[in-house]
Order: structure tokens, then C-alpha cells, then sequence
């Protein structure tokens, strides 16, 4: 197991030790460690959605140590939060689980067709609070990306200089895309082809759709013959299109739904060699020893087995 993770270090050839020794940790922690699978803890929801639609089904989660606590009971491979989730428990932690801070954040307060979310933490912060990776948010497709793109890239080159890894959250949204075109197969791609040529370690994608947005990108598409009729087929794509599987690509999980249908994602992920999942609402939106068991059961889907 331990080549697999020397294999996926030696697609970062150009960033320091430091930088691949926490690309190495992120892979080398918990149930998934030295498989190059990934199962993280995102719990940016609070800030993103609000904290009753977050944690009110699962009173627990208000607390932010709960999350600490969850991410390492589970075995994920790492915990990302925003500044204060991660202030509030990063000493009592220390040491037991990487962490990824996540640096802009988007409120749901107002009625945004073309999100631009805030810088809410920084590099030296990741530094502080002893985190393996920090995480950012673009939004392709927003009449705002230019701003984000570039805000990333000081981002990135700081956090490469410092030797921490970088998690990109690429989620096409926009005045210029249709609801459903925000995860066509075509859309997910070019987002995670965006995010691998602006320097991301890890890229975070929504699940992508068989709909077809672009209509010159179709032409392609439909002439060349593109495999995108499954679920796996289009991973395979999207992770094709982060440099040929030289980037590691993780699909979130999205709004909490029924486990079987989650295990058949995860499976359709792992047969098109994505590289796990990030799996927040899920996760946290159960009574901890459901959610344990339910990580457990992804985890294992990952290595191989059937739950």
C-alpha cells in the first residue's frame, strides 16, 4: 500500500518535502491509510447553509467538537472546517486527526446568482492551528471568478512556500448556467480541469450528471464518443480531466439521502478511479454510532468490500 501513496507523491514532483510529507499524512491517516483513498469530514455547512438547517436534526453537531471527535472515531483520512470550528478544538485535538481550513466561506443570507464567498481565514492561520491543507472554494461560471481565481493562486503559491497541501472546492455556478448544468458531465470536468491547472493537490467536485451544458463542448462530446451513460463512466472522465489522473479527485456527498444510494455513489466512484468521497451532512446529520457505521461502510466500499 505504501507504493501507492509514494506513486500519488510522485505526481507533486515540484513541491517541497513539506508539502508532499502533508500530502503523505492526509493519505497515510486513519481506516484508509497507505490505499490512496480518501474519506474527509467537511463541516463548513454552519457558515454555508446556517446552523438549524445544519445541526438541528442532530443537536450534537452545534458543538464543534463533536466533528473532531466523529472524524477520528470514523478513521477519515482528515477534518475540514472553517477558522473558529477548527480554533475551537484544534489544541484538544492536536496531533490526532490532519486538519484542512477551509479560507472562504459563502452565507446563504441573500439571494446570489453569482456567488463571490469571503476570505475567512489565512495561510499563517493553517500554520498556527497546525493543519496538513488549506481548502478554497471557486465557483466557475460565476461573472466573479476571475476574483476567485486570483485570490487562489496568492493562496496557493503561500501555502506551497510554507509547505502546506491545497484542497480545492470547484463548483460551477453561475448566472451563465442552467441548475441542472451546474453538475453536467461537461461542466464538472472543465470545474475540475480549473482547478488542477491552478495548482490544486486535492480537487473537491460535485457528482456529475449525463446532461450536456455547452453546446460546442456536446459537439465533442457526441462526435467522439465519450463515455458518460454511468455514474462511473463519468468519474472516470472527470478524473481523466485532472491531468489524466495525476491529481487526486474527490466527489462530495451532498444533501443527506438514503445509504444504499450513497454506497452505489461510492461505488460508482471507486470503479472510475476517484481517489473517495467528502462526506459532510451525511456524516453529521445521524446519531454519531449511525454515522460511524455508515463511514465504516465507505470506507469499505473503498477497500473492497461489500457492506
Amino acid at each position: 500500500m505504501a507504493d501507492r501513496v509514494q506513486e500519488i507523491l510522485n505526481w507533486y514532483s515540484s513541491d517541497n518535502v513539506g508539502t508532499r510529507t502533508n500530502i503523505a499524512r492526509l493519505l497515510r491517516s486513519g481506516k484508509l491509510a497507505g490505499t490512496g483513498q480518501l474519506v474527509i469530514l467537511p463541516v463548513d455547512q454552519g457558515f454555508e447553509h446556517g446552523p438549524a438547517r445544519s445541526f438541528a436534526s442532530n443537536p450534537g453537531g452545534y458543538n464543534p467538537l463533536y466533528h473532531f471527535q466523529l472524524a477520528i472515531d470514523a478513521g477519515c483520512n482528515a477534518y475540514a472546517a472553517p477558522l473558529g470550528s477548527l480554533e475551537a478544538g484544534a489544541a484538544e485535538f492536536a496531533g490526532q486527526i490532519p486538519l484542512i481550513l477551509k479560507l472562504n466561506n459563502h452565507d446563504v443570507l441573500h439571494d446570489e446568482k453569482d456567488p463571490l464567498p469571503s476570505v475567512t481565514g489565512s495561510v499563517k492561520d493553517a500554520l498556527r492551528l497546525g493543519c496538513s491543507a488549506v481548502g478554497f472554494t471557486i465557483y466557475p461560471g460565476s461573472s466573479h471568478c476571475n476574483i476567485m481565481y486570483q485570490q487562489l493562486r496568492a493562496i496557493t503559491e503561500e501555502a506551497k512556500d510554507y509547505g502546506l497541501a491545497v484542497v480545492v472546492w470547484s463548483y460551477p455556478r453561475g448566472s451563465v448556467l442552467s441548475k441542472e448544468g451546474e453538475t453536467a458531465i461537461d461542466v464538472i470536468a472543465y470545474g475540475a480541469q480549473i482547478a488542477a491547472q491552478l495548482g490544486a493537490h486535492i480537487i473537491k467536485v460535485k457528482l456529475p450528471s449525463a446532461h450536456l451544458e455547452q453546446a460546442a463542448a456536446k459537439k465533442v462530446y457526441e462526435s467522439v464518443k465519450i463515455p458518460i451513460t454511468t455514474l462511473a463512466e463519468r468519474v472516470r472522465h472527470v478524473v481523466q480531466s485532472s491531468f489524466d489522473g495525476r491529481r487526486i479527485v474527490i466527489f462530495s456527498g451532498g444533501a443527506k439521502s438514503d445509504d444504499q444510494h450513497v454506497f452505489e455513489e461510492a461505488r460508482a466512484i471507486r470503479d472510475g478511479g476517484g481517489f473517495g468521497s467528502i462526506i459532510g451532512r451525511n456524516s453529521f446529520q445521524r446519531p454519531k454510532a449511525e454515522a460511524i457505521k455508515f463511514l465504516h461502510a465507505i470506507m469499505g466500499i473503498y477497500s473492497g468490500e461489500k457492506p
